[in-house]
This record gives structure tokens, sequence and C-alpha cells, in this order.
């Protein structure tokens, strides 16, 4: 370390501490705030043998990136912040701490490695660092709290359980406790939008909570391709995988887009047989189950789907109730709004956006911003009008007559027994739901489907509506017909 007395040392370190400070706000206005938060904010300047200035970055990537974007423009305004025109060398940690050892650990006296380490907090606040693309743990100093590269809503907390992933919660659960006897590798496979990438962000949360010294690494397939190509451009691939195969749980979102990129499957073969031989755990999540991957390689597709692979099914109604009911009530506390709506303005987002939990949330988010402090006053009609232009197209085209046709199809009659005089209840019961289908997946009035209901008033269709919504709630039965006839319509 440098040899001056402790007073010396402190004023040398805040003297570089405040010239890398200058430099890096600097730099940050000139590149951006994503780019800087990616890839410089990250490192640390640290002191190491004989006083020698080293920016320290936590992978090699971030090295390489650096030397080739900003290493020229970061020595010039260092030059200029740094009143002792000290030079400063670049390395990665794994370079830092092999070349230094035990030194870096053992300064001349307990005080002089303080503003050092200040250095690394002015120069990476942690503000900053949830722009970076790959997530690499801090070192084991370091407090968990926003692990780079993450969703920090995407937690165990947040997620909602029901029939339809309470098992994938379970799994997820055991391998973010580290616990013995864990499959490996979990293949998470459902449809997009209900919640795959939110587990995969809870997982690492927790297990970088439950376990901070290790390693931890999220990534999507396409941040690994991309990655992996940039490296091998760079001539960096051997730290690239590097980086990888260090890790105690690598998790992989939306793998099946690795699918016919035969170089990028190859080096995801080699890094999973890498890990799983030195026992890492591993997780992958995809929209189709492993088996079902034929772009995808053979050998990939046998090794991923070898330990424990995990359908998520569809969110049945009740789960998109619990849904709305959790965002509304984090909507409402974030904004400081009242936070109630009315039960039939949240069974129709529930029965209007059935296709992903991505939809339903944005349908909510919608009606929030949109309505604001008048949220728990909105009718029904006036919840229609503000998510109209959030529906999908194919939900517009549903037709009134589309909906009578299948209705009575459903459930063996003829589309003219629902606009008929006829109230028995074979025809009485398929004739409410038809006209609450109406209400639901159309944008027609009560008298404009009262009218196509065989001249009904809109009193009759406003009753019908209001009867279905009252039984679906006591009758499962009637609940999944509501549900099958909507997907069907949907197409």
């Amino acid at each position: 370390m440098i040899e001056t007395s402790s007073s010396e040392t402190d004023l040398g370190a805040a003297v570089a501490g405040a010239a890398w400070s200058k430099a890096c706000s600097t730099l940050r206005g000139e590149l951006g705030e994503d780019t800087f938060g990616s890839w410089i904010a990250p490192a640390r300047l640290r002191c190491g043998r004989g006083g020698r200035l080293v920016v320290v970055t936590p992978t090699g990537l971030a090295r390489d990136w650096i030397k080739r974007n900003a290493w020229r423009r970061l020595g010039e305004l260092w030059s200029q912040s740094d009143p002792e025109h000290r030079r400063l060398d670049i390395k990665c940690r794994t370079e830092f701490e092999d070349e230094e050892g035990g030194a870096r650990q053992a300064p001349s006296s307990p005080e002089a490695e303080k503003p050092s380490e200040r250095l690394a907090v002015q120069a990476a606040p942690s503000s900053t660092l949830s722009s970076t693309p790959m997530t690499y743990p801090a070192p084991a100093a370091a407090p968990v709290g926003r692990p780079a590269g993450l969703n920090d809503r995407f937690t165990f907390d947040s997620f909602v359980a029901g029939p339809s992933n309470e098992f994938a919660l379970g799994v997820a659960r055991r391998i973010a406790a580290w616990s013995d006897g864990c499959f490996n590798p979990v293949f998470f496979h459902g449809p997009y939008g209900f919640g795959k990438t939110h587990l995969l962000n809870a997982i690492a949360w927790e297990a970088a909570r439950a376990r901070p010294e290790a390693r931890i690494v999220y990534l999507t397939a396409e941040r690994f391709t991309s990655s992996f190509v940039k490296a091998l451009m760079d001539r960096s691939a051997p730290g690239f995988k590097s980086e990888l195969r260090s890790a105690d749980l690598l998790l992989v979102d939306d793998v099946h887009f690795i699918g016919g990129k035969k170089s990028s499957e190859e080096e995801l073969f080699h890094t999973l047989a890498a890990l799983m031989g030195e026992g890492r755990r591993v997780v992958f999540a995809s929209d189709r189950a492993a088996s079902a991957l034929a772009d995808v390689d053979a050998r990939l597709r046998s090794h991923m789907g070898q330990g424990l692979v995990c359908g998520i099914e569809a969110a049945d109604r009740a789960l998109r109730l619990g849904i709305l009911e959790c965002k509304l009530s984090i909507l409402s506390r974030t904004l400081e709004l009242d936070g109630r709506a009315r039960p039939e303005v949240l069974q129709f987002l529930a029965d209007r956006f059935t296709d992903s939990v991505r939809e339903l949330e944005g349908g909510l988010n919608t009606l929030v911003a949109r309505a604001g402090e008048r949220l728990s006053k909105l009718s029904l009609d006036e919840v229609q009008a503000i998510v109209r232009p959030h529906l999908r197209e194919t939900e517009r085209r549903i037709t009134v007559d589309d909906i009578q046709k299948t209705v009575a199809d459903h459930y063996g009659l003829k589309q003219s027994d629902l606009l008929c005089e006829r109230r028995t209840r074979a025809v009485a019961r398929p004739r409410h739901v038809a006209m609450y289908l109406a209400k639901q997946l159309t944008t027609r009035s009560y008298p404009d489907i009262g009218r196509r209901f065989g001249g009904r008033d809109h009193t009759t269709v406003l009753h019908a509506v209001k009867r279905i919504e009252a039984l679906k709630a006591e009758d499962p039965m009637l609940a999944g017909d509501l549900d099958l006839l909507a997907r069907k319509l949907k197409g």
C-alpha cells in the first residue's frame, strides 16, 4: 500500500475520490444514464500494491467494454481532475484479487482503506445498478438490496398464488432457499404472461438474501446470445464463459428464443453441463415444455428436461380477480388513492383480459391512471369506455350475433331460442348467459343488447347481467362455462 502516514493516506485517497467522482460525473452526462449505469457505475476505484490506482470492474465483459468505448475519454477526464496526475489502470475483479493477493485486505492502517471504499460508493450509487442487463452479485460485504438486472416488483410477496401456479411457486421457494434435494435443472413453462419471469426474479431476490456470498446470474436467452456473440467478436469469450460457469445459481428466461442459434445453443449446452457437473443450480423458463422446443438442439433439449419440468397453467377467474385486488392495493398505496373499485368492475376486467396477466394488469393500470380518485364511483359503462382502446382488435370484432350462436351451440339450442318469448329454465339461463357475455365482450349498451334479443327492454338485460354475476360466484360449473365461452369467442 501507499508508504505514507495515515493522515497522508486519507488525504491522497480523498483527492483521488474527488477526482474520480468529477470524472465520472462528466462521463455520465456524455454517455447517458443507461449506458453509464450499465458499464461504468458498477466499477470501483481501488488502491493496489505500491499505491497504484486501479479501476476494478465486476466482470471481464465490463472491463473490455470500458477499454474499447470509454477508456481514452475517462483517462482524459481523470488527467484534468487529478492534481497529482496519477496513472489509472483497469482490471476486472478476479484479476485484481489474483494480483493483489492478501495485500488489499491489509492496509497500513484500518482507516487507510476507508476513503477508497467511499470512492466506490460515489462512483457507483446503488440507484444506477438496476439498468445492468446481466446480474453479477456484489461482494459478500455489500448489502443485498437491489441486485442489478432484476425487477424489484417481482418478489414472492407480490406473487399471487392459485391452483394454476401453486406447485410452481412451491418449487421456486425451494430453489430460492437453496434446499438440498432440489431437482436440477428446473424448467418452468407456461403461457406468455402468466408469471414465469416473476418467479425467476423472485428466486434470484430470495436466493441472494439467503446467501449473500453466492454468485447469482439472471439473464434472458436473448441477452445470453447477444453477449456471447459480442464476446466472440471481441475475443473475450473465455471471460464470458468464466463469468457464467462460476455462478452458483444461473437463471435463463425465455430460453425458447435460443432455438436455431447454433453457436449459442452449443455454448449454453456446455455451460449447463459444466454447472451441473459441479452441483450448481440452473433454472430455465420457456413458453413451452423442454420436449416441445423443436428448434433447439436435441442434446440441450434433453439436458434441460432431465431435472424437473414444471408447468404453469393459464390463470383461472378466481386467480385473475386475486391478481387485480393485489395490484390495485399496491397502486393505491403508491399513488395514495382510495383503492376501492366496484366488484363488477374487477369482474369485468377479469373476464375481459383472460389471455395474459400482463394484459390484465395493463387494463387495470389504464383504468387507475384515467380514473384516479373517481375509481370507486365508476359505472361499468364508464369502465368499458375507458379500457376500450386497450382492448385487442380481435376482441372488438366480437358481435352479439357471434355470442348468440356460440352460446346456443354450447347449450344445444337454436339461436332463435334465445330470441323467443319462452322463459323455461332450459332457455332462460342460456339467454341470460348470452346477454351477460354481450355486455362483457362487446361495447353495446343495455338497450342495444335488448333490441338484439328479440326487442327486450334494457332492464331485462340489466337483470340478466346481475343475475349471472351473482350465480357464477356460487356455481363453479357456470363460472367454467363462462370462461370457456369467452375463450371460444376470442378465438
